[in-house]
């Protein structure tokens, strides 16, 4: 056993995965690779594939399995929201402007944050007071699903029937084109069972795969907040208090009855377009906590049940504004939502504002010793 002063997790929200509810999963007789545990030593090449699931990581990889794949099935569920990718190669001209006025390469990275922010976090989390630029954002993702796939039929399928936001969308420029390929079929008839060979759908047809890549994410609310036992004051366990008494943390940082403990992926910790800038705001909490901790000579530190509360009460004040308690998000099936159905991961405030707030709460929620 080894012990020290403080202990802080950073774990990631996407730590634990998920295998699928499916029948007979654990039989199939091919090779099987879930996308957290990628196997570079399988051969992809001309092999029947089938991949279950369609989020983030799967828009990712379906096109790049597609290149080698014999045959591809795609099994989705649910739909996701794909924007075009703003990705291309910096003219040498713009490059130069940049390496000789570099005050012209942060207004270019400005004016990209600012477009960014209005589409991915007001459209979202200020859905109530900006309906219309969630509904610009739904709009691009269409128009971009329109001219990258001919097939009416399919383009129906690939459409989402939830509000821009509710589940979490991304960008891609290859995504949709590869269901335009002749060995690509997009299933959506529900799963009944996996046999040893194949993929069983509701309707009766099996589909045979060599490979079955299982992209279907991460189980969150019941093993990963947080993702190993974390016991506190009069014995406390930080999972099941969490998960009878609802999600918290100050500031997303910290946790009253949990002295010189940090929480780097906890309730209302994501702040703004990347976890680069959650990482910078919550390093900057912490240097201020650390510094306090050097200035009163103290060895411990912990933030106040009562400016815990203040902060939950706000957030759960402008949660009410979200796409999650305003949108239509019934049919999003999102691991934004914790198993009691509550969005507590997005801190449903503006860049700025986190950034505002981290700089300015007061010292003295905590209690130095």
């Amino acid at each position: 056993m080894r012990t020290a002063r403080f202990l802080m997790t950073a774990t990631g929200f996407l730590s634990q995965p998920k295998l699928p509810d499916i029948e007979g999963v654990h039989d199939f007789a091919g090779t099987v690779i879930h996308t957290a545990k990628w196997d570079d030593s399988v051969d992809l090449e001309g092999k029947r594939i089938g991949v279950i699931g369609t989020g983030a990581t799967a828009v990712q990889l379906i096109p790049q399995i597609a290149k080698k794949a014999g045959s591809l099935t795609v099994y989705q569920r649910t739909p996701i929201w794909v924007t075009p990718k703003n990705d291309f190669k910096i003219p040498k001209p713009l490059q130069t402007l940049f390496a000789a006025q570099p005050w012209t390469q942060r207004a270019a990275r400005a004016a990209n944050s600012a477009w960014l922010e209005g589409m991915m976090v007001t459209a979202v989390l200020h859905y109530k007071q900006a309906k219309f630029l969630n509904a610009g954002a739904a709009a691009l993702a269409k128009g971009h699903l329109r001219r990258q796939v001919k097939d009416p039929a399919t383009r129906a399928k690939l459409t989402p029937d939830y509000s821009f936001g509710c589940k979490r969308p991304t960008f891609s420029n290859d995504y949709y084109p590869t269901f335009n390929a002749e060995h690509v079929t997009l299933e959506t008839t529900p799963i009944a069972r996996i046999t040893p060979t194949g993929i069983v759908t509701t309707d009766g047809s099996e589909t045979s795969v060599d490979v079955l890549v299982l992209a279907t994410g991460f189980n969150l609310w019941d093993t990963n907040f947080p993702a190993f036992e974390i016991i506190g004051k009069q014995g406390v366990d930080l999972g099941k208090s969490w998960r009878q008494h609802g999600y918290h943390a100050f500031e997303g940082v910290t946790v009253p009855g949990f002295p010189n403990f940090i929480s780097l992926n906890s309730p209302y910790s994501y702040s703004g377009l990347s976890y680069f800038m959650t990482i910078e705001v919550q390093m900057r909490h912490i240097e201020r906590l650390f510094a306090a901790l050097g200035e009163r000579d103290a060895a411990t530190f912990e933030v106040s049940a009562a400016a815990d509360r203040a902060f939950l009460d706000q957030m759960l004040d402008r949660m009410d504004d979200t796409v999650f308690n305003q949108g239509s998000c019934g049919t999003a099936r999102s691991y934004y939502y914790t198993n009691e159905g509550d969005a507590v991961l997005l801190r449903p405030t503006s860049s700025g504002s986190a950034r505002k707030a981290v700089e300015t709460f007061p010292l003295a929620d905590y209690t130095f010793g």
